[in-house]
């Protein structure tokens, strides 16, 4: 882990990249996997399966009974755990819903906009090593309340044709019943094209790969809209001496495990809260499970000295994190300073794992410094607002004369007549 000391401000820049991967060579090959399932459609998703997961089934679609049976594969503190999650998640998303309001602009002219749920919607859901059963709740609440009618489920299969069963149970009890065996590239493409077995989706959500994410940049650009872009998940913390040195070093390490291209950074002013860090970082390292990938994503991490907490607050908003970590004395003053961030934890019992979880915030996120245009997954996410207005006669004499000067203005003269012949219409004598 890197350690860098009162970096310049024209530093910056380098010290906020990310972790970078060679993408042409990517590219090509998802570009490769779009086409043949635009094309070959069920075939191609076969032979791909086959070749990455070892397993190619009859029927990409998950039986109701394997659904069903999934709720006795796993533990009940399990099951409860996830209960208590989704209550916690649909709480937060239901008081997102748009209240329709009416608004008078000038007497006459009325305008509002309704909240429309997006039909169609795809979650991608990631399979491998870390089954991401959470991102079921993560994508599914927000899609159920937002009432989409059609939500299809991608997720992979081991190669014995099997799916984690917290995934199917999350599934159930959000109240999703399309889901299906598929995963990588070809799971985008066939949600963003459509093929014999699952439907065409209008937007895509969901995390993965390096090869799921430049598939959905790639879909995207023709052919379907998606959440976000997306890249390795990260953290920043910034830490002052009231900091808990053994809190700080876990939520480092909780993002670390992520993958090996994760990154974490800790931003402080205090220089012996960095040594005891580092410490509490090699006590906690050793007995992870996953503490080889977590080694590996400390490599490209790092510890950031600044002289104070006004200073950490610029580079943070300059950082835009995923996530970021308030371990401060005055944490709530310090947020309202924060511009930049995808979702923000605070005060020293405020784990990041909080919100990947239970406390029923999203975690899908913008990453790779987009939370300076992006905003994480919510209720808008899955709807869009059309705009309606009713003008009356008099209304219509209110604001008809800028109407047709502005038209007029602009060289549109057809406009400029849409108002003034229903100014000059005798209602009375029904003509001009």
């Amino acid at each position: 882990m890197e350690i860098i000391k009162h970096p310049q401000k024209s530093e910056w820049g380098n010290l906020c990249l990310r972790p970078t991967k060679d993408t042409k060579s990517l590219t090509a090959s998802v570009s490769s996997i779009i086409e043949r399932v635009k094309n070959k459609g069920d075939e191609a998703l076969r032979s791909f399966c086959q070749e990455f997961d070892g397993y190619a089934p009859d029927n990409f679609r998950v039986s109701e009974a394997e659904i069903n049976e999934s709720e006795n594969k796993i533990s009940p503190l399990l099951k409860q755990a996830i209960e208590q999650a989704k209550h916690n998640i649909t709480t937060f998303h239901t008081e997102q819903l748009l209240e329709e309001k009416r608004i008078q602009t000038t007497s006459g002219v009325v305008c509002w906009q309704k909240q429309v749920a997006i039909e169609k919607v795809g979650l991608y859901i990631p399979g491998g090593s870390a089954p991401l059963f959470s991102t079921v709740l993560m994508l599914g609440i927000p899609a159920k309340i937002a009432e989409c009618s059609d939500i299809v489920l991608c997720t992979p299969a081991n190669n014995k044709g099997e799916i984690h069963p917290a995934i199917l149970y999350a599934a159930k009890i959000v109240g999703i019943s399309n889901v299906f065996k598929i995963g990588g590239a070809q799971a985008i493409a066939a949600m963003a094209y459509g093929t014999e077995s699952i439907p065409k989706v209008y937007k895509i959500f969901g995390p993965g790969n390096q090869y799921v994410t430049t598939a959905k940049q790639l879909v995207s650009l023709n052919n379907v809209a998606i959440d976000m872009p997306a890249g390795p998940s990260e953290v920043a913390i910034i830490a002052d001496a009231e900091a808990n040195a053994v809190f700080v070093a876990a939520d480092m390490l909780s993002q670390a495990e992520h993958g090996t291209d994760s990154q974490t950074i800790l931003i402080t002013d205090n220089e012996q809260l960095i040594d005891n860090v580092i410490e509490e970082i090699e006590k906690q390292l050793p007995v992870l499970p996953r503490n080889e990938i977590a080694k590996q994503a400390l490599e490209h991490s790092k510890i950031i000295l600044v002289k104070d907490m006004e200073e950490a607050v610029l580079f943070s908003n300059e950082y835009a994190p995923e996530h970021l970590i308030l371990s401060l004395r005055n944490d709530e003053s310090i947020a309202e300073c924060i511009t930049n961030a995808g979702s923000v934890f605070l005060g020293n019992y405020s784990p990041e794992s909080a919100g990947d979880y239970v406390s029923g915030t999203n975690h899908t996120l913008p990453t790779n410094g987009y939370a300076k245009m992006y905003s994480g997954v919510n209720i808008d996410s899955f709807t869009r607002k059309i705009t309606f207005q009713k003008i009356t006669r008099e209304g219509l004499k209110n604001i008809g004369n800028a109407i047709e000067i502005m038209a007029a203005n602009e060289g549109l003269d057809a406009h400029k007549n849409a108002v003034t012949l229903r100014l000059d219409y005798d209602e009375d004598e029904n003509n001009f």
